[in-house]
Order: structure tokens, then sequence, then C-alpha cells
């Protein structure tokens, strides 16, 4: 990847929303896969009460929109003020009691995982059917938009997260042939997150450009040297709950 393009990839500006300031990519193609969109408020005529406790809006009992679902509520059901990153919002915004818990959850992937993720690991990494692994270190771009994965001398290799279409982790510790594919992420709990499975690598399948049908890899935490396999471990982890935000952010 050339400086300019990633220059490019990573620039951004400043913008004003009816819902607040927010730090947004330049071009809008090089968003993060993890964001979400503004939502459109509901019409002021057609809220005449609030969408929680029913408490009907007058002079003194004003009306707030939440600014991650768009709904109409008081002050009393939305006078929280939380940081909200899947929308590049620079300071905290309004959000209702039902929002802002989920928001503080998402608060620990950024400032948390999302670091572990950037930083990157060691795998070895196998493409296809192939037999012979290859050690890579595999991290997240700046911008989110890429896994990178570089090997040795000019192996590098990217994988667009957008395109990522079924993650499945592979661990150790379950009963034989139990498996965590990303339609139980909210149910798994990997072992770098307190649970009693331990994850060991990971299974992606994307639609890689000019290719027919799926391509998969496969990133499989190596053994432990100089704390590489935690490392590793911890990244799987990050990783893990990454896929369930890019999911979600699909859904919208």
């Amino acid at each position: 990847m050339s400086s300019e393009v990633a220059a490019r990839r990573d620039a951004k500006k400043l913008v004003r929303s009816p819902s607040g300031l927010r730090m947004v990519p330049e071009h809008r193609a090089d968003g993060s896969p993890f964001g979400l969109e503004e939502p459109p408020w509901v019409p002021d005529k057609e809220c005449p009460r609030c969408m929680q406790c029913d408490t009907k809006f007058d002079f003194l009992t004003r009306k707030h929109h939440c600014r991650r679902c768009g709904k109409c509520f008081c002050d009393k059901c939305c006078g929280q003020k939380v940081a909200l990153r899947r929308m590049c919002f620079v300071d905290p915004v309004r959000q209702c009691a039902g929002c802002a818990p989920v928001s503080r959850r998402e608060a620990d992937f950024y400032d948390r995982q999302l670091k572990l993720l950037l930083s990157g690991a060691t795998f070895l990494v196998t493409f296809g059917n192939s037999e012979k692994p290859d050690t890579m270190v595999c991290r997240l771009s700046s911008n989110q938009r890429f896994l990178l994965l570089d090997g040795d001398a000019d192996d590098h290799r990217e994988v667009e997260v957008a395109r990522i279409a079924a993650v499945q982790m592979l661990t150790e510790g379950l009963p034989p042939g139990d498996t965590r594919s990303h339609a139980s992420l909210p149910a798994s709990r990997p072992a770098a997150e307190g649970g009693n499975a331990r994850a060991t690598g990971m299974t992606l399948q994307y639609t890689a450009p000019g290719a027919e049908g799926l391509t998969q890899l496969t990133l499989t935490a190596g053994e432990d040297a100089d704390g590489s396999r935690r490392q590793a471990t911890a990244w799987l982890a990050a990783m893990h709950k990454a896929a369930k935000l890019l999911y979600e952010s699909r859904d919208q």
C-alpha cells in the first residue's frame, strides 16, 4: 500500500449534524465497517408524549431525541450523555436509558480491544486448502477497514473487513464437535474474556476481489514464545467482539 493511498484512507473531516460534531472520514467509502449511521429523528409532531414513560410534553416538559435510536423522550428518560464512537461523535451525546448502557459496553471495545487489534499478533496463517501455514503478523489497519497480514520479505496481504462473510472461532476445552461461530457470538465467551473454552484460532471466509465464491483463511495461535501465544489469544478475543459489531452494523 503506497503512503498516498494510506493517507487518503485515513483522512478525516469535522462535520456538524443535528446531533452534534462528528469526525468522519473524508471519503464515505473509507468509513469504519463497525460504524453506525445516524438514525432519522422521529418528527416532533409524531411524539406528543415521551416514548418511554408516556409523560405528555408541554412548556415545562421538553422533548429530547436519543442520538442513537432517534426516538423522542423526556429529560428524565433521555438525560444521559454518553460517548458514541460508532457514530464518530466528538463529544458524549444525549442517549435514552435503553441505548446508553449499550454504548458504554461498546466503549470497552474502542478503549481496550481495538488497541489490541491495531497492535497485531503473530499467527500461523493458512490460506485456502494449503497444507503449509505461514508465520505472519495480523493486525487491523488504522482506519479499521482491512486486516493486514505481513510475513517474511515481501509477503503482504490484505483482507477487507467489509468483505468478511463468516467468522468461526477455533477453541479447545469444548466437547467434541462443539464449535463457536458468529451465529452464537452473544453467548460464547473466549478464554481471554473469562470463559472455560480457550480460543486457539479463527477461520474467516471472505469474498476476494476477482475471485468466485468465498476464500478462506485460518489464523492459529502458535506455541508460546515470549508471550506471543497470550498476545494472539487476546487478539482473537478482540476480533471475536469486532465480528459482533460488524454483523450489528450490517443489520442496522
